[in-house]
Formats: structure tokens, C-alpha cells, sequence
């Protein structure tokens, strides 16, 4: 699908990635289109799925979520029916920011924001470690973030 974007697509795509909340006219300056032809262009690139959604980057630290937290989970069992049952379970929890299912040592990577380590600990003795399936976990917490949710390089 890469290969359908045009140069016009790309310049809309990278643009918006930076600045979600930038108005059509200066989207359209920004990449030297009509106002007209940036806003059909966009209204594609979003109802082909190109762009899922728009949202606010929120500070994690201004609304005391400022400890980031990576958390591998192996689970009991590697059945279709135990990943199945976790992913339904994991999905209900609204500290995961992101749950990713890999190969390796892990089964899953999660990524969860919390006030602090006490707050963490209390989640993973009270919902993590009771998660259907959940045999071991083992916790980093993130002591600097370098990058984190970087533009798509494409």
C-alpha cells in the first residue's frame, strides 16, 4: 500500500504527524496544494485507514502518570485459547497503554503508565499478576525516556 501514496499523501501524512491539529489552510500552504485539494486528499487518507484517528498527546506527568513501566509477561500455556483469553483480559485495564504480543523469552510487552512505583506495585499484586493465564512477569521501569511515540518514518 506505500506504493499508492503520492508525494502529496507523504507531505499530508508527515505533516499532520507532527501538528494533528494543524487547520486545512495551512496544511495546504504547508505543502503548496488548494485548500480544496488538501481536504479531499486528507478525507481519503482517512477513509482508506492511512489515518486511524487524531488525538492529544497528553503530559503524562501533568496528570500524575509519570512513571513509564515495561512489563514481559509469559503466560502458562502457548494455546490460540490462553492468548485469546489474556488479550480479552489485558484490553479491560486502562493503565496499558500499549500490549504487544512477541517472540522470544516473553509472550506480551506492555507498556503502562502510574504515578509512582508504589502505585505499579499495587496494580501488578492486584489485576497484572491475576490476569488469566499470567505464569511470570518481570517489570523495567523506565528510568529516562529518549524517544517516545516518534513520527512514522516512511
Amino acid at each position: 500500500m506505500p506504493d499508492q501514496l503520492d508525494r502529496t499523501d507523504r507531505l499530508i501524512l508527515k505533516h499532520l504527524q507532527k501538528d494533528g491539529r494543524m487547520t486545512n489552510a495551512d496544511l495546504a500552504a504547508a505543502i503548496h496544494v488548494s485548500a480544496a485539494t488538501c481536504h479531499r486528499r486528507t478525507q481519503r487518507l482517512f477513509d482508506e485507514g492511512y489515518i486511524r484517528s487524531v488525538r492529544a498527546e497528553i503530559d503524562p506527568h501533568k496528570v500524575g502518570r509519570g512513571a513509564l513501566v515495561i512489563v514481559g509477561v509469559v503466560l502458562d500455556r502457548s494455546t490460540p485459547e490462553s492468548f485469546a483469553a489474556f488479550e480479552r483480559a489485558i484490553r479491560k485495564l486502562p493503565f496499558v497503554l500499549d500490549c504487544h504480543l512477541v517472540a522470544g523469552d516473553f509472550d506480551f510487552f506492555l507498556k503502562v503508565r502510574v504515578r509512582d512505583m508504589a502505585d505499579f506495585n499495587r496494580l501488578h499484586g492486584e489485576m497484572l499478576i491475576a490476569l488469566p493465564g499470567v505464569r511470570q512477569t518481570r517489570t523495567f521501569f523506565v528510568m529516562k525516556e529518549v524517544i517516545d511515540n516518534a513520527p512514522l518514518d516512511f
